[in-house]
């Protein structure tokens, strides 16, 4: 069984704080994957890492630029936070290799992603975890755009024929305009409403994003606080399903 899991920045970073780790959630991730029994991709957001750098030189999913300088920025952060995650999996045991998008795939120049996947099929054959992350890609016609992490969600998703997915979130599900967690989500009308943009410094569209990404699988995802990570590794559907 193939599962793609999102680690969101939000819960490994303090996004508030510039490149700042929260080294308790990150280790709390981290022992949580080490049970893991699937076979696994890890993505992970920006967090403090991408999100600032990125909103620093206007550059979102659909706003390009050909600043070198600003690439190298953004693209370095994420590799940083990479970095640390791939410290803490390993520490754990979990055989955890570092998979950087901003070398593998492209978007045209109608927006849509051009990946180059099948080295981490390899690589999840060879029992490895290869963990990516949102980043910077280059877009023809634009320089370079944000990919977010839940894009790339949808994308391994889909060439790796994942069976399930999951998304740890800050929330321990999707809320409904009341504040309560919603079992199920089929359409994004019926939650368009109580979702909407984080609170902090954010380029890939918060929840509405995650949202909209997740309902456009195959294979069913639930999105969960971090409390609940455990459980989803075990087999759990715990938050809110999106199907």
């Amino acid at each position: 069984m193939t599962t793609v899991l999102k680690l969101g920045g939000s819960v490994l970073t303090e996004k508030e704080r510039a490149e700042t780790v929260d080294e308790a959630a990150l280790e709390r991730a981290a022992d949580a994957l080490a049970a893991a029994d699937d076979r696994l991709v890890v993505v992970h957001g920006g967090g403090s890492f991408g999100h600032h750098h990125a909103a620093a030189h206007g550059v979102s999913e659909s706003a390009g630029t050909r600043d070198d300088g600003a690439i190298r920025a953004i693209h370095g952060a994420m590799t940083r936070l990479n970095a640390a995650v791939i410290e803490a999996l390993a520490g754990v045991g979990v055989p955890a290799v570092p998979v950087h998008p901003f070398s593998g795939i492209r978007r045209s120049a109608d927006g849509a992603l051009d990946p180059t996947t099948a080295h981490v099929g390899t690589m999840l054959e060879e029992g490895l975890v290869p963990v990516l992350h949102g980043d910077v890609v280059a877009h023809e016609g634009a320089g370079a755009t944000i990919l977010s992490g839940d894009e790339l969600v949808v994308v391994l998703a889909g060439a790796l024929s994942a069976d399930r997915v999951g998304v740890c979130s800050t929330t321990p599900g999707v809320y409904d305009a009341d504040g309560n967690v919603i079992d199920r989500v089929g359409s994004f009308e019926a939650v368009a409403e109580a979702v909407g943009d984080s609170d902090a410094t954010d380029v890939t569209g918060g929840m509405a994003g995650k949202v909209r990404a997740l309902l456009s699988l195959d294979a069913p995802a639930s999105v969960f606080g971090l409390g609940d990570l455990p459980a989803f590794v075990d087999g759990g559907e715990p938050g809110t399903r999106i199907e």
